[in-house]
């Protein structure tokens, strides 16, 4: 892998460093240290991998949602971000090809009678989902009759359920298989609503975007085929997601 395309460096991080975004919401992907405040995960691996290819610092900034980071790009505030592919999210981000997938779930309370995905859609269920987040905007598409519920982190969908809002919790497998073990009573519906193609991410207002993402896309696509997501995934212990074909 060679250094970027001075033509285009201006275009993909006009201040001389890669201001990489850092999604916390998601933390299969991304974690900070509560007492170090030291930034560890898949992502984080890779941004490092991505500067040292371009030759350029890395700074990471991390944000508690996706959807705070999605908005940080749009202002020009961070110049890339890891965060779940999304048609609404495409009118201001160009994305590459995945790199990880994993998968959205429901949770409900153990004596629930919801047994099967198939029966939350329904007028009397209310669905508790991280505001802005990928399985937000993938439900507010997809659902017809059950109510949403935006709780304000991924983090914070299970305590707002448990708290009593909503019947059905939903986000990602792992995240509230992590937030369940706080509490006791509770079961994952079998299976997935969704799946999640995570990518990375540049913004179209760039003038030269469509350059810089052939280059991660190729980029991306050589740490897949490498081992280097592989064994990222390894080293930080992640579970219940796949690298990308």
């Amino acid at each position: 892998m060679t250094n970027i395309d001075p033509t285009i460096t201006s275009s993909f991080a006009p201040t001389g460093t890669l201001r990489v975004g850092i999604n916390l919401g998601n933390p299969i992907l991304a974690n900070e240290d509560p007492a170090t405040h030291e930034l560890r995960g898949v992502t984080i691996d890779i941004a490092h991998e991505i500067g040292q290819c371009s030759g350029l610092p890395v700074k990471l900034i991390p944000f508690k949602t996706a959807g705070n980071t999605v908005d940080a790009i749009k202002t020009g505030e961070i110049d890339l971000v890891f965060v779940a592919i999304d048609p609404i999210r495409g009118a201001d981000i160009s994305y590459t090809p995945a790199y990880i997938q994993i998968e959205g779930a429901y949770m409900v309370k153990e004596k629930s009678p919801i047994t099967a995905n198939e029966q939350v859609d329904v007028s009397s269920n209310e669905i508790v989902v991280s505001k802005g987040s990928a399985y937000d905007l993938y439900l507010t598409r997809e659902i017809q009759n059950a109510t949403i519920l935006r709780a304000a982190s991924s983090q914070a969908v299970i305590d707002d359920f448990m708290s009593g809002k909503g019947n059905v919790a939903a986000g990602v497998k792992q995240q509230l298989e992590s937030d369940a073990k706080r509490y006791a009573g509770l079961r994952m519906l079998p299976g997935r609503f969704m799946v999640i193609n995570q990518a990375i991410g540049t913004p179209k207002a760039r003038p030269q975007y469509e350059k810089t993402t052939v280059y991660l896309s190729g980029l991306i696509t050589n740490l897949k085929q490498s081992g280097f997501v592989a064994q990222a995934m390894q080293r930080h212990n992640i579970q219940g997601a796949k690298v990308a074909e």
